[in-house]
């Protein structure tokens, strides 16, 4: 059977994957996740990875998710210092072709194939089979995507929605807001929702009031995030519960732009980390609070995406549909 070679570039870690052609869902034969920073392209990387595979020549399709626009098939990583040209990557590894497409479009490929396992329900609603989906993922910055349903498939659409300006709705966001504007140019969505975010609104949450991480103020996303669920620090509590309504309203927006009746999902590295949060009032309170609308939110089914390697998988899934042209 056909080998396929995917990964998931990210702006902390970067998954690759060897992979059988299986249908619909290709099955890994061996991943291997490294830290992005450590690495000075994407290239050494799948170098170090395919020293692994006894024989590269039977890779017939490569896929990588690259956190950035990509436009013929070149991409400028948002969140790290890379270039990727898939065609320049494929000449210098020894590969027959390397297809580069967005990182939420690659996870946005797995989620038809995703197993009940791999999921936590946050709202049940009445899920339409022929019906759109969406995807709202914070990690290292903010990425969206849709899945139009076209002919019984679901074909993901990439977008860059995490670049778009941020919507304050309270009076503290709009507190937010003014502060973030008079040292920068414009307050992007995914200053907000992200990890890098979750670090600003901790310290704009700690303005005057101490916070009992040791690593203060050099405190990370992961710190207040624990710290938030193991209610160590009311001002860590605080900070995640904002970012939870503010992760709610945005996933509210995005349904109402999308009309994701197959499901709404929430993906990312973040999520999975806080999901009695994303489980509690304030997440599905946030997302149904659209005035008039809230009736259809209430029928739209909305589920956190549990599993690590998604956007790895969706990657597989997508070279999986290039592999016949490849061989």
């Amino acid at each position: 059977m056909p080998l396929i070679l995917a990964g998931d570039v990210g702006g902390t870690n970067t998954w690759l994957g060897l992979f059988n052609s299986a249908e619909p869902r290709p099955i890994p034969c061996e991943t291997a996740r490294y830290e992005t920073s450590e690495f000075d392209g994407l290239a050494p990387i799948v170098t170090t990875f395919l020293k692994r595979i006894s024989d590269p020549s039977r890779i017939a399709a490569t896929c990588f998710g690259v956190a950035g626009p990509v436009h013929d098939n070149v991409s400028q990583l948002t969140n790290v210092p890379w270039l990727v040209d898939g065609a320049a990557m494929a000449e210098k590894l020894g590969i027959d072709h390397v297809e580069l497409v967005n990182d939420l479009e690659a996870m946005a490929h797995a989620i038809p194939h995703l197993k009940p396992s791999e999921l936590a329900v946050v709202q049940s609603g009445v899920p339409a089979e022929t019906g759109n989906a969406a995807l709202i993922a914070p990690g290292t910055g903010l990425g969206e995507a849709c899945l139009h349903a076209v002919d019984g498939r679901m074909l993901p659409m990439p977008s860059e929605a995490g670049h778009t300006d941020f919507s304050a709705r309270t009076p503290r966001d709009f507190d937010l807001a003014s502060t973030l504007n008079a040292t920068q140019k414009r307050v992007e969505l995914e200053d907000v929702v992200s990890g890098p975010g979750l670090v600003t609104l901790h310290a704009f949450t700690h303005r005057g009031t101490p916070c009992t991480l040791p690593s203060t103020p050099n405190v990370t996303a992961a710190e207040i995030t624990e710290a938030a669920l193991k209610r160590t620090c009311p001002g860590c509590l605080e900070t995640v519960q904002w970012f939870v309504e503010t992760l709610g309203s945005e996933a509210g927006n995005l349904a109402l732009r999308t009309l994701p009746t197959a499901g709404l999902y929430v993906g990312g590295g973040i999520a999975p980390h806080i999901l009695p949060f994303l489980r509690s009032d304030l997440f599905i309170d946030a997302f149904l609070s659209k005035g008039r609308m809230r009736t259809l939110l209430e029928r739209l089914p909305v589920s956190v995406i549990l599993e690590p390697r998604v956007a790895l998988i969706g990657a597989a899934v997508n070279a999986r549909r290039l592999a016949p042209s490849r061989q």
